[in-house]
């Protein structure tokens, strides 16, 4: 599956590189909706909400009511969760809250999963030379996604995988990474960061990996009647 991204920050349409430094700005949302209605699914963040200096959730409510959506950032407790769900969010990613400075953040994860379901849940495993990162990619840990993806299995239907080195670059992504978590684990896998060709996108396929674009198709560099056909062959 190819699912385009929409990143929220200041009420806008934003891609950033690294997570940092904002590179464009796209359209409207009800713009955005029509260029991506091709597509099954639409991956939403609120960028504000991850790095906890704001939200967007009259955007988020608007895109959730309007398309099939897995929504994340900012999600810090299971009440969240479940307003993103009742907003019509069809998955909510998981990011900081998953992790605590001694681990996985188990009892959080359980309240969570008790409060909208397991099978609603994404864990975003989002890494930075070799460890998982959070608070907006602000905060490294001291995992890598290997060491803690199997682990965090009973408490997702899938991952989130951004290779942040990469990210909002248009220099390719590390396809040896993504080939490694597949072995790992049964469970939805969907990459992310920096993606920037159709071959990336099949072999994502061939590995039976789906691909969260942003930057590639925000700037044409991939093409999204061409996505659109590769995604219904």
């Amino acid at each position: 599956m190819i699912i385009p991204c929409i990143d929220l920050m200041d009420g806008k349409v934003v891609q950033l590189v690294q997570g940092r430094h904002k590179a464009l700005e796209g359209g409207a949302p009800e713009e955005m909706l029509e260029k991506f209605k091709a597509f099954p699914e639409i991956q939403v963040i609120d960028l504000d909400a991850a790095l906890g200096s704001g939200s967007n959730d009259e955007i988020v409510a608007f895109l959730a009511a309007r398309a099939v959506t897995r929504v994340g950032g900012g999600v810090r407790t299971p009440d969240k969760a479940r307003r993103l769900v009742e907003l019509g969010a069809r998955k909510v990613i998981i990011g900081t809250a998953a992790f605590s400075p001694e681990g996985i953040n188990e009892p959080f994860l359980e309240q969570t999963v008790a409060a909208i379901g397991r099978e609603r849940i994404l864990i975003a495993l989002d890494s930075m030379h070799g460890r998982i990162v959070v608070k907006g990619w602000r905060q490294a840990t001291a995992w890598s996604a290997e060491q803690v993806i199997q682990s965090l299995e009973p408490y997702c239907s899938g991952f989130l995988c951004t290779y942040v080195d990469k990210e909002g670059m248009l220099q390719g992504t590390d396809l040896e990474w993504f080939r490694r978590l597949r072995a790992l684990t049964d469970l939805e896998l969907t990459a992310a960061g920096g993606i920037t060709t159709l071959e990336e996108v099949l072999e994502l396929q061939r590995m039976g990996v789906h691909a969260a674009l942003g930057m590639a198709i925000y700037t044409g560099k991939l093409d999204l009647g061409e996505l659109a056909h590769l995604q219904m062959s």
